[in-house]
């Protein structure tokens, strides 16, 4: 199997030059990326969508109940 095409020392093969670091930082300083947010919680966002799924499916049965069907 070949050797992959890429230099021994992936650190330096990182690196930007200053230039281009400098666009980098003046870029996550300006909009949407200048805003502090607090970070993702996924398990949040799971027990929410749980909580929305039971009261729809409530007030999909309580609908139906009241209109005669169920």
């Amino acid at each position: 199997m070949p050797e992959p095409d890429f230099p021994a020392d992936t650190e330096d093969a990182k690196k930007l030059s200053d230039a281009d670091q400098a666009r980098v930082d003046a870029f996550l300083e300006r909009g949407v990326n200048s805003v502090e947010r607090k970070p993702f919680k996924p398990l949040f966002l799971i027990f929410l969508l749980m909580a929305v799924v039971a009261a729809f499916s409530l007030l999909s049965q309580g609908i139906a109940q009241w209109a005669g069907i169920y």
